[in-house]
C-alpha cells in the first residue's frame, strides 16, 4: 500500500504501479526468536526508532543486516555529497529499476533536502525538463549510465569532474551502486511499502 498522503510525492510512473503485493518472506520482528538485539537497536537508532519493512527482511541475515546498516548509514549520514543530489540519484535509480518502495521512502527525504515537488515529479523524464541545471543533468546522466549500461562513457565522467571533487565522485558512485542494490533487493523480495 502507498502510505497515506504519499500519492502527491510519487512519480507519475509509480501512480500506475500496483502496490498490493505481498512480501515473499515473513518479516522478522522485534520479538522474533533469535533476533540480534544489539543489531536491532543499531538499525532502530539509524532509522529514528522504527524498523522499516526492508529492515524486517534484512534481519533474516544478521551479518548482511549489520553490513547494510553500516553502508547505508555512511551513504546517508557521513558523506560530503550534497543531500539533494544524493536523493535525486536515489529517486532516479528507483524509477529506472521500477522500485516504488525506494521511491516512496526517498521522495519525502528529497523534498526535505531541498528538491521541489516539480523536480521529484520530473525525475522520470529529466532529459526534457528545464528544472535541472548542468551539474544536476550530468549527475542524472551518470546515474542512468551506471544503472542501465554499467560502464560510464569517459566524456560523461569528464563532465562530472567539472562539478564534483574526487570525494564527491566516489560518494556519488557509491550511492548509485548501493541504491541499485537496494532496489533489486526490494523488488526481488516484493517488500511492501509501509502502510
Amino acid at each position: 500500500m502507498v502510505p497515506r498522503g504519499s500519492a502527491g510525492i510519487l512519480s507519475r510512473r509509480f501512480r500506475r504501479v500496483s502496490f498490493h503485493v505481498m512480501a515473499r518472506l515473513d518479516p522478522v520482528n522485534e520479538d522474533s526468536p533469535g533476533v540480534d538485539a544489539e543489531l536491532l537497536r543499531a538499525i532502530q537508532a539509524r532509522r529514528g526508532g522504527a524498523l522499516l519493512n526492508l529492515d524486517r527482511q534484512l534481519l533474516h541475515s544478521a551479518p548482511l543486516a549489520r553490513g547494510w546498516n553500516a553502508l547505508m548509514g555512511a551513504i546517508r549520514g557521513q558523506t560530503a555529497l550534497n543531500g539533494a543530489l544524493r536523493e535525486l540519484v536515489i529517486l532516479r535509480v528507483a524509477v529506472l529499476n521500477r522500485a516504488p518502495y525506494e521511491f516512496a521512502q526517498h521522495a519525502p527525504v528529497a523534498l526535505a533536502e531541498g528538491l521541489t515537488q516539480a523536480q521529484v515529479d520530473a525525475v522520470d523524464g529529466w532529459q526534457g525538463s528545464p528544472l535541472f541545471d548542468a551539474r544536476t543533468r550530468d549527475v542524472l546522466a551518470y546515474a542512468d549510465a551506471m544503472t542501465l549500461q554499467v560502464q560510464v562513457p569517459q566524456p560523461l565522467f569528464a563532465a562530472l569532474r567539472a562539478h564534483l571533487d574526487d570525494r564527491e565522485l566516489v560518494e556519488l558512485t557509491a550511492t548509485v551502486a548501493a541504491y541499485n542494490m537496494v532496489s533489486r533487493f526490494l523488488e526481488a523480495l516484493q517488500i511492501e511499502i509501509e502502510r
